[in-house]
């Protein structure tokens, strides 16, 4: 059996650290991933994924991220449910992180966000977008497409 995720996206607000009874720091965010199409409309919807670090990674996060900031998280998927105050059984989905990867420098996020103004698209990332953190290359944009290369391009 196997149970691994890796997510990039960006903070959809401020990491929020709690410390349990023991003593052990705990960050939950969460990330807005965007979806690899449009809707019928022509935009680009995003899901929004519970994220939980803990410890050393818990304090990092609450630390030096912030809303907006551009992040790749691995971890792993984790479903629990508990009884709230009315009796009805709750089921939440989230993502439990063991690995968290700051992708864009706190200069280049804020940059971006002093750019942005009211009524701008968010940045899009992957399969076709230009955004990847505000970076103006995109690796994947000529997908599927042959590539030049000659015999002394290769290691073998």
């Amino acid at each position: 059996m196997f149970n691994r995720i890796i997510l990039i996206g960006r903070l959809t607000r401020d990491p929020e650290l709690r410390y349990t009874a023991n003593g052990v720091a705990r960050t939950t965010f969460t990330l807005a991933v965007d979806r690899p199409y449009v809707n019928q409309q022509g935009q680009r919807e995003a899901d929004f994924i519970n994220i939980v670090t803990w410890r050393q990674l818990a304090e990092l996060c609450a630390n030096y991220l912030h809303k907006g900031r551009l992040v790749a998280v691995e971890g792993r998927l984790e479903i629990r449910s508990f009884e709230n105050n009315e009796g009805q059984r709750i089921r939440v989905a989230e993502v439990v992180a063991d690995n968290v990867r700051f992708l864009e420098s706190r200069a280049q996020s804020d940059d971006r966000s002093a750019r942005a103004t009211p009524g701008d698209p968010p940045p899009s990332f992957g399969y076709g977008g230009s955004g990847f953190g505000g970076l103006d290359d995109d690796p994947f944009a000529n997908e599927g497409t042959p590539i030049d290369i000659t015999e002394d391009d290769l290691p073998f």
